[in-house]
């Protein structure tokens, strides 16, 4: 396959007439996809938007959002992702960092979309792109160019924008499709947020195997109810997402309606899992499969799959598995040597097809993690995790080896949220620190400032300028 891209206008070509994604209002055929994402690139095109330009998606999860993402792969353009419930300042942050041509939104003004312009850049509804009477023109053939770029927590303060190549996301979703056996009869619920690229790997993988995407509002699934009766009435056969996620369905009473769906597989990802969990997963629905899904935003969506047993998490741990083809995973210690022996700890470097090609902008960033002298002859991305070997070759998360969390499977770091925090109006100084509750990662700031201001002061202005995933549970004054 040439990229994901082509992989998907295979599937029109071979199926038109098969259902390729829907939401509550809208279903297109694997042919009225590509009709659609085909006069959108042709709309971007005609506003100026050329190879190689950044094109933010300022849009919930939804069928619009796969049309945008395929336009702009269509015309050789690079997607950005942003989360339309993320305050003003960081969006206008990420938009001018990336110095992007457009920002696509939505049209309904209550939603968001009466914004003008963003970080510099024209926002422009969606619907005002898409235009019959412009000439539409095949898809650029697919190459070593960009894809998209996802801004992560960054510790530098500010977020930094991870850079996808074509290859590297083809890789990644090629290998997902495989490790969890899609095709035309998969039937994939989105739960995911699409800004985070952990909804790649139920988004994308579905569409290359020629399957059908279901998706649900974001808010709604927030709902248990919402999942449960999408499962039921969509015969959804797979689905992902966060071991956050996973413990609000299991506290719900329709937990046990799983055992009577369709559903076969279960993908987790995105922060640590509970093998507790799991087995009160499977104590519901003894027959689904579960996966573990492991990998860092720089590697593309996911670097390894493991496929959880009970045999295999009889010690009480879930590993994270086995590293793609053409994936390679390698464990230094801190004297900078390769260990080799099971059950030692290492820091995870990962080497391959998948990595990264760099942050936007930020050269001196990129050389620090996309290292060349650590394993001869290969450029391996220096992770931060801490990791073991079993005795049966699996790798075994252990902890971070800096000031990085992953809540509800997204990554903070601390030291960006104290850095944040310590810019907010009379604030002498911040620190952040991570607490356990119950499996649940926690946050709470330390700050000094004014006698004036209050911790429910410092919690809203917090709000206006941090995301929703990385406001401090609790603030404490201190002296």
């Amino acid at each position: 396959m040439p990229d994901v891209l082509h992989a998907v206008i295979d599937q029109a070509d071979a199926k038109p007439d098969h259902f390729a994604v829907k939401d509550l209002d809208a279903e297109l055929t694997y042919a009225e996809l590509i009709g659609a994402t085909a006069r959108l690139a042709a709309g971007l095109s005609a506003r100026g938007v050329k190879e190689g330009d950044r094109v933010a998606l300022l849009l919930p999860n939804s069928v619009d959002f796969v049309v945008a993402a395929l336009a702009s792969l269509w015309i050789g353009a690079i997607f950005v992702p942003l989360a339309v419930t993320d305050p003003e300042p960081r969006l206008n942050t990420i938009v001018s960092d990336c110095a992007a041509a457009v920002v696509i939104g939505v049209d309904d003004p209550d939603a968001g979309a009466a914004r003008t312009s963003l970080g510099g850049a024209p926002v422009v509804g969606i619907e005002s792109l898409r235009d019959a009477s412009l000439s539409v023109s095949a898809a650029l053939p697919a190459s070593s160019r960009l894809a998209y770029a996802i801004y992560t927590s960054g510790t530098t303060g500010t977020p930094k924008g991870v850079l996808i190549a074509n290859p590297a996301f083809l890789a990644a979703v090629e290998a997902t499709s495989a490790a969890l056996g899609l095709d035309r009869s998969s039937r994939t619920l989105c739960v995911s947020p699409f800004y985070f690229d952990g909804s790649f790997g139920t988004l994308f993988p579905t569409l290359f195997s020629g399957g059908t995407v279901v998706i649900r509002p974001r808010d709604a699934l927030l709902f248990p109810r919402t999942f449960f009766n999408a499962v039921a009435a969509e015969a959804i056969t797979y689905t992902g997402f966060s071991p956050s996620y996973l413990r609000i369905l299991l506290a719900s009473p329709q937990l046990a309606s799983l055992a009577e769906s369709t559903l076969e597989i279960v993908a987790l990802g995105g922060e640590a899992c509970s093998i507790a969990d799991i087995r009160a997963l499977w104590a519901a629905a003894p027959r689904l499969r579960v996966f573990n899904r492991y990998g860092p935003t720089e590697a593309t969506i996911a670097v390894s799959h493991l496929e959880v047993t009970p045999e295999l998490t009889a010690d009480g741990i879930v590993p994270l598995g086995y590293p793609h083809p053409n994936v390679s995973f390698h464990l230094i210690d801190e004297r900078g040597e390769v260990v080799t022996e099971p059950g030692r700890v290492g820091e995870l470097y990962i080497g391959g097809s998948q990595l990264m090609t760099g942050y936007w902008g930020a050269p001196e960033l990129s050389s620090a993690v996309l290292r060349t002298d650590v394993v001869p002859g290969q450029t391996v991305y220096r992770s931060g995790d801490l990791v073991y070997r079993d005795k049966k070759g699996a790798y075994v998360y252990v902890d971070r080896a800096d000031r990085v969390i992953k809540r509800s499977g997204v990554r903070i770091s601390l030291i960006e949220l104290g850095e944040t925090l310590r810019a907010l109006d009379g604030v002498k100084a911040a620190a952040c620190v991570v607490f356990d509750n119950d499996g649940t990662l926690g946050i709470v700031a330390f700050v000094v400032a004014e006698e004036s201001i209050t911790a429910r002061d410092l919690q809203q202005s917090a709000r206006d300028v941090l995301p929703e995933p990385m406001l401090p549970a609790r603030v404490e004054v201190i002296e």
